[in-house]
């Protein structure tokens, strides 16, 4: 190889480089993305779970939508109010106020309290069992199936089943509300969590057939709403209710109730 083959050569793939140098750059100039930077450090303030707890597809798509004026600054459940204050000083905005909140199972038919129809031994996971005869073994059928759906679902590890029933360690929940959506018995709700009374029952039958489902059934009487002084329980379908924003917590309602399922659910009694 001559000395005149060797410098085409590098003239030839000189010339190659810059064009693929301009060929990327021009490139670069006209599929550019507009970063929006707001967008960017909500991002950076949020948590990074990606729950999908606000409703969003994760933590991304919730800042997009906090930077497009299409969610609240306080939309992230897991971030609580510091999240939501970091956001709103992004925004240039006030904070709007949040309430925290906790998963609560209205539920107590515990394995020693309820009764079963048949013995069940297909697959462990409770949306399968709306497949099988009412829905499940427990002759409640508005009772909690035990097998802990909701327990692979949760990614706080805040949720366990303790003797055939959901359990929920408040200080661990961070109300994303993945749990409340795969329950196919929808006993999982939201509730304050400065609140102190809840009714751990769901079953919507009469009292006397209640009474033979289960030993800790709602069965309507209708005592609780009768003594709370300030109407924040109500009796429907056989099933007491509490309105937390009527609820000042005088426990009235939990003292008279005389199947005790209304319960101080910051305890695990």
């Amino acid at each position: 190889m001559n000395f005149t083959s060797i410098l085409t050569a590098l003239l030839v793939i000189g010339c190659l480089g810059i064009f693929v140098g301009l060929f990327l750059g021009i490139a670069a100039i006209v599929f550019k993305v507009e970063v929006n930077e707001k967008e960017e450090q909500i991002l950076n303030a949020l948590p990074g779970n990606n729950c999908g707890g606000c409703g969003y597809p994760g933590c991304s798509g919730l800042a997009a939508a906090i930077a497009n004026g299409q969610a609240p600054s306080n939309q992230c459940p897991v971030g609580g109010e510091a999240v939501a204050s970091e956001i709103a000083k992004i925004l240039g905005e006030e904070a709007g106020s949040s309430k925290k909140m906790v998963a609560f199972v209205a539920c107590s038919g515990h394995c020693d309290e309820t009764s079963n129809d048949y013995d069940y031994y297909g697959v462990e996971d409770c949306r399968m069992l709306s497949f099988v005869p009412n829905g499940g073994p427990k002759s409640c059928n508005e009772g909690c199936l035990g097998f802990g759906t909701c327990v692979k679902e949760c990614p706080f590890d805040a949720i366990h089943v303790d003797n055939g029933v959901a359990v929920v360690d408040r200080e661990k929940c961070k109300a994303c509300g993945k749990c409340v959506a795969v329950c196919p018995k929808r006993l999982i709700s939201l509730v304050p969590y400065d609140s102190k009374f809840a009714v751990a029952c769901s079953n919507k039958q009469k009292g006397a057939i209640t009474g033979k489902q289960c030993k800790v059934g709602c069965i309507g009487c209708g005592i609780c709403q009768k003594n709370c002084p300030k109407e924040a329980v109500t009796v429907e379908n056989f099933n007491a209710t509490i309105d937390y924003d009527k609820c000042v917590n005088c426990s009235l309602c939990s003292q008279k109730c005389p199947k005790k399922i209304i319960k101080d659910f910051r305890t695990k009694k």
